[in-house]
């Protein structure tokens, strides 16, 4: 029930010294304060590395052929051979724990030599061969037409999608990209969707692609069914590093490569890779909330230590209330309010105090573009939920002996103290 007169005693007992209630609560402050800013900090870390990975799907690898360094059944070592076509369909065939296998062959690079032309205008883009559920594995916002269809593999149309960054270098403001033309290497392509990328790792390169379809590809640049590289995506239920040992399995198997060659096909497994990562940001979380809680405990014994001498300048007063009827858990009520009110006043200043500065980290990368390893730094709601759990379970503790100190004294050896 609410007492406005005990409002005015806790707030009467926390003005009397004001310094040093502002002292005391600084310790809490300052603990809150980093707890949160930790966090952050971590989650920044943790937003710019993960963005590395692009958007593509996590549960992937990709495979790629280099050469053998053993000999095995009379092939010599040093021997170099391509994956093909038909060894994507082997690894749907035999493992049906894989969502996506998607054969791809790469021509130019980013920053290479010219390779493609549009009227008088020369530009230096890559060029992927792909089949359509690429852009399931690495989604893409398709801003005009539409990405390559299964249609177009049978078919081996010659047309493209092209990246917003080619549309700026090939094609005039006023100019319409769709159903133009772009020579490749001398062959011409026509243009049926432009892409944006979406959340990539390098967006500036991405925006800098074309694709087109993988058997146009390989009937053009004469690739025939030689797959430079392959995307393999797991279904949701399994992880592509379980099935990893299997498709290098398969693969040595089809190429007659030793199975003990372990360098013969070069692998990036990006399930692996994201998930050390993860692993590594939840070990930083977790010293965020260690380093963070031991500030914040300094500050909860601070506040014990001055409770229990706010307890000791008032143990007159609290004689002359027990010797008028009050009863312990009145006075034990009210100390613990006066730890629990200063707790949670000095706590929530400091969560708002962190989250005005996470405000201004946001603010300077957004003016002055994106960081290396580091990206909009912020805490969760359940963080800050969190937060104040702690606060209200601290202000309890760091009243409760103070509280109890205070309900021990007789009334009459309380009146005795001068």
């Amino acid at each position: 029930m609410f007492s406005r007169d005990r409002w005015d005693e806790i707030l009467q007992a926390l003005t009397a010294n004001k310094f040093r209630t502002f002292l005391t609560a600084f310790g809490v402050f300052w603990g809150i304060t980093i707890l949160v800013l930790l966090l952050a900090l971590t989650n920044g870390l943790k937003n710019g590395v993960t963005a590395d990975f692009g958007n593509f799907a996590t549960n992937s690898m990709f495979m790629w052929t280099q050469g053998t360094t053993k000999t095995y059944k009379g092939l010599p070592k040093g021997r170099r051979f391509n994956f093909k076509l038909e060894d994507v369909e082997t690894l749907k065939r035999e493992l049906p724990q894989l969502k996506y296998v998607s054969p791809r062959n790469q021509l130019g690079g980013y920053n290479g030599a010219n390779n493609v032309i549009r009227g008088t205008k020369t530009g230096a883009f890559t060029i992927y061969g792909d089949y359509p559920e690429f852009i399931k594995q690495q989604p893409m916002d398709i801003l005009q037409g539409r990405f390559l269809s299964y249609s177009d593999i049978e078919t081996k149309r010659k047309v493209c999608v092209i990246g917003e960054d080619v549309v700026k270098a090939m094609y005039d403001k006023e100019e319409e990209p769709l159903g133009s033309y772009v020579k490749v290497n001398g062959v011409n392509f026509l243009v049926i969707g432009t892409f944006k990328a979406a959340n990539s790792g390098d967006k500036e390169e991405d925006a800098n692609t074309i694709f087109m379809p993988f058997t146009t590809f390989g009937q053009a640049f004469n690739r025939g069914d030689n797959v430079g590289w392959m995307a393999i995506t797991a279904n949701d239920d399994t992880t592509v590093t379980a099935l990893k040992p299997r498709i290098l399995e398969l693969m040595r198997e089809s190429h007659k490569v030793h199975p003990e060659d372990e360098r013969a096909i070069g692998n990036f497994d990006l399930s692996e890779a994201f998930g050390r990562v993860n692993g590594l940001f939840s070990i930083l979380s977790f010293v965020g909330y260690f380093v963070g809680a031991l500030v914040l405990m300094s500050g909860i014994i601070g506040i014990s230590n001055i409770m229990l001498i706010v307890v000791k300048e008032r143990t007159k007063e609290i004689g002359v209330r027990r010797a008028l009827g009050a009863s312990p858990w009145t006075i034990k009520s009210q100390v613990l309010q006066e730890s629990l009110l200063l707790t949670i006043i000095s706590g929530m200043v400091g969560i708002s105090f962190a989250a005005f500065v996470i405000f201004i980290m946001n603010y300077i990368l957004d003016q002055s573009g994106p960081v290396d390893n580091f990206a909009n730094p912020s805490v969760s709601m359940s963080v800050i939920f969190t937060a104040l759990f702690i606060l209200v379970v601290s202000g309890l503790l760091a009243g409760l002996i103070p509280a109890n100190s205070a309900t021990k004294m007789k009334p009459v050896d309380a009146l005795r103290i001068e």
